[in-house]
């Protein structure tokens, strides 16, 4: 690190004058004051040894606006604390999602900060997560301070509330890994004493001693089969009553006939028991699903992800009070007051007051629209600079947020043809072999045969559908891994399945071909001052606001500015010293300057102008630029004979330019939630098997209504557990390797379907004949599915990656 890179954070440190800091007989030099005194409160506490532990930079602190903090204290509200906080022996405790974590040293010196707190009982943080547990007194300390202390360290907190979907899938994954874990332990163990009688590499046993191993093999199977395959029970039992059978029920009849005929071996003597079978029949279905569970788990998919989007509670207005109630409670004809940077709970109008509101959520445009008393603001649109009162015209499920979720739920809920028809292929395939069983019985005891359940037993064991069963699942699993590494993310079964028939991808345009953020890409000075000096004046005044195009100066070295305002829909307005300054769109600055207007060129984008009272200085244009991987990932696609489309509910004219940029020929704008669905209903009813690329809630109905739906990685939360698949790390080329490996997948499972039909169309006559004991009919069935899945294993070879920034995951991006 230079001298003048600022100590805490990294940044340039090229403040005029200089911000230092004397530290143990150092000079340190640092970006900004916020940074300076994030670094005396961590040497005043003792906390030095962060700077030594750190293994990145820290991240710049941001001083809270006044705004800000009446949202923080608003959580000391009770009942607002009724959905993350509860009562604990010692107090109360919190679950909180914490932001700005870059490393294991800023959980170190998070959990020693806090712990210095008045009140703090118990602060953790998790790493992987970035979850943390809060207890503490409420007598001693209100939520609300040790939130603001996190703050002050320049990390961010709110609270964390997992909802239904996630509490389920946790469930799942520990229920899953449970039962793994046993059938896992129940297979070595019963092999262990099986295989030495098999290949007798132990002889002259005594038969009590044989007893002996067969009673603790059915010690050993009796947990993996009443514990472990019991979701197998479960599942063909309900079949049963429906009517409608699946790949369940031949296991569970495979397993519960094994199991059974071993005891009874065991309890009254006989010649083979199966326990091994059992165990190892159950441990690899096991694996297979656990895997899927767990891709699911894993798969970025946060808690609360409705409640970025739908608030648990509102400001109900009550004369000149306003009361904190729960948002279901709303009803129409309330009056609710909006502050800056909460999202709307409810439709309605405006009645007071002017601001700026973020509507990606509904038409996917990026950037916020100025909105003013009388105009209609709906339920998922985030407030900007100024309070909002808005009459309630609808609330809860009448709202149009909620109408986009429930067209997501009922094309949802409607299968594709695909799966119905494997659906039926399935309840054919289980029919008939539940079937064969009892006839091979029957003839055979018809013939009198001594043995004729052991051959019926051998039959059901190696025509069990274990390989069968492995080979679509196994190859999915080891698929899902490989493309884990490449930061693709399945998150539901059946996506690389339908993956290679891919032949239209659809792409979002903001956040998915674009970077989904304004950016600088040209500056031009028509004033005295220089490039730089205008840029450091422009900086000044907009590190002032919160709105998107002041985003894209915050991280840049700034003048010292007084007296500034913020002018909603304007721009801002500044003083430096005796000259005052401002910055904004061209109509606005022009009535804060005596000069007259410059020429203006031809530019893309946007154009933002500063200048003083006696003359413009700059102009400086901004855009939304497309990803660098964006144009190669198109060309490849369309190499490879996919059909590419953009589909954007962008207003402007950005759209067109986009597409020609990146050789798109096809170019739809200004599409509303509903077009986008109607626009994907038509591709699928000309026969196209469509794949939707997108991040922002406004996309959901139309991903849903797609073949296969991905999501980026730095999508909404709810976008991303609606998605069939996430680019966690926002390659964009990633997309062509996971349609490559879609397709040696389905090459793989075609091998191991040939291979499990082939070995059972062979085993079948010599079972059935009575040429196959039970034990080799167990080996078979072992061995083809151990075939199955080393074959399957070999998709799991480490793939071609191209080194790139991860993006977070999680974190709203607008669409």
């Amino acid at each position: 690190m230079s001298a003048l890179d600022c100590f805490h954070c990294g940044e340039p440190a090229e403040g005029n004058p200089p911000i230092t800091l004397e530290l143990e007989g150092t000079t340190r030099h640092f970006c900004c004051q916020g940074c300076k005194a994030v670094c005396e409160t961590i040497h005043n506490e003792g906390l030095t040894g962060f700077y030594d532990f750190r293994t990145e930079p820290a991240v710049t602190p941001r001083e809270l606006s006044a705004s800000e903090l009446t949202r923080l204290r608003e959580l000391d509200h009770p009942l607002v604390q009724q959905s993350f906080v509860s009562p604990v022996k010692s107090g109360q405790e919190a679950n909180l999602l914490i932001g700005g974590i870059t490393c294991a040293a800023c959980i170190w010196l998070l959990e020693n900060h806090m712990k210095k707190q008045p009140g703090v009982q118990i602060f953790s943080v998790n790493h992987t997560t970035q979850r943390a547990r809060l207890v503490w007194s409420q007598d001693q300390a209100k939520l609300s301070d040790l939130l603001i202390a996190i703050h002050q360290l320049g990390y961010t907190a709110r609270p964390y509330q997992a909802d239904e979907v996630e509490q389920q899938l946790k469930a799942e994954h520990r229920s899953m890994l449970i039962r793994l874990v046993v059938a896992g332990i129940g297979s070595f163990q019963s092999m262990m004493l099986a295989f030495p009688l098999y290949f007798e590499l132990v002889n002259g046993l005594s038969p009590d001693f044989v007893s002996f191993f067969r009673w603790f093999s059915l010690l050993v199977a009796t947990p993996v089969v009443f514990y472990s395959a019991r979701p197998f029970f479960r599942n063909a039992r309900r079949d049963i009553r429906s009517r409608h059978l699946t790949m369940d029920v031949p296991v569970a009849i495979a397993i519960g006939l094994a199991y059974a005929a071993s005891a009874w071996v065991t309890v009254f003597g006989g010649d083979e028991v199966y326990f091994e079978s059992v165990c190892m029949f159950t441990f690899f279905l096991l694996l297979g699903r656990y895997v899927e569970v767990q891709a699911r788990y894993r798969a970025g998919l946060t808690g609360n992800a409705l409640a970025g989007f739908q608030p648990a509670v509102a400001a109900r207005v009550n004369g000149d009070q306003t009361d904190i109630v729960p948002a279901h409670d709303i009803r129409p004809g309330d009056v609710v007051r909006v502050r800056p940077g909460e999202t709307l709970p409810v439709d309605g109008s405006i009645v007071r007051g002017e601001s700026t509101l973020n509507e990606a959520a509904l038409t996917g445009e990026y950037l916020p629209e100025s909105r003013g008393p009388g105009d209609t603001v709906h339920a998922g649109s985030i407030n900007g600079e100024n309070p909002l009162d808005v009459l309630v015209e609808k609330s809860g499920a009448q709202t149009r947020l909620s109408g986009i979720l429930r067209v997501l739920d009922r094309v949802q809920s409607e299968k594709p043809p695909v799966a119905r028809m494997a659906d039926r292929i399935a309840g054919k395939f289980v029919g008939r072999v539940l079937i064969l069983a009892p006839l091979v019985w029957i003839g055979w005891w018809l013939a009198g045969a001594d043995n004729a359940f052991d051959i019926t037993l051998s039959v059901l064991v190696v025509t069990c559908p274990c390989a069968l069963s492995l080979a679509t699942p196994t190859a999915i699993t080891a698929a899902t891994m490989r493309l884990r590494k490449l930061g693709f993310l399945p998150t539901r079964g059946h996506t690389l399945e339908s993956m290679n028939t891919i032949d239209t991808v659809v792409f979002d345009k903001t956040g998915t071909l674009t970077r989904g953020e304004l950016s600088l890409v040209g500056q031009q000075s028509v004033g005295s001052l220089d490039d730089d000096t205008c840029l450091r004046l422009a900086a000044g005044l907009e590190k002032f606001s919160e709105h998107p195009i002041a985003r894209v100066f915050h991280d840049r070295p700034a003048a010292a500015m007084e007296q500034v305002r913020n002018h909603v829909g304007g721009g801002l307005t500044g003083q430096q010293g005796d000259q005052s300054y401002a910055i904004g769109h061209l109509d606005f600055v022009s009535a804060h300057t005596d000069a007259p207007m410059p020429e203006q060129g031809q530019h893309t984008g946007m154009e933002i102008w500063l200048a003083s009272k006696a003359e413009w200085l700059a102009c400086f244009r901004l855009d939304d630029q497309p990803r660098e991987d964006a144009s190669e990932t198109i060309r490849a696609l369309q190499d490879q004979g996919i059909r590419t489309i953009l589909l954007s509910g962008d207003r402007s004219g950005h759209v067109a330019r986009v597409a020609e940029a990146l050789g798109i020929t096809e170019a739809i704008g200004q599409a509303s939630p509903e077009q986008k669905l109607e626009v994907l209903e038509k591709l699928t009813s000309e026969g196209r098997k469509v794949m939707m690329v997108g991040d922002g809630l406004n996309d959901l109905p139309s991903m849903a209504g797609a073949g296969l739906s991905v999501a980026m990685g730095s999508a909404a939360d709810l976008t991303q557990l609606k998605a069939d698949a996430v680019l966690l790390n926002g390659q964009l080329t990633q997309l062509v390797e996971a349609l490559k490996t879609s397709r040696q997948t389905r090459r793989v499972i075609r091998q191991n379907m040939i291979w499990a039909l082939a070995y059972n169309l062979c085993a079948l006559p010599l079972a059935a004949a009575g040429l196959v004991p039970p034990w080799l009919a167990a080996i078979g069935m072992s061995a083809s599915s151990l075939i199955v899945v080393l074959n399957a294993l070999r998709l799991g070879a480490n793939p071609r990656q191209a080194p790139a920034e991860p993006t977070p995951v999680g974190t709203q991006a607008l669409s």
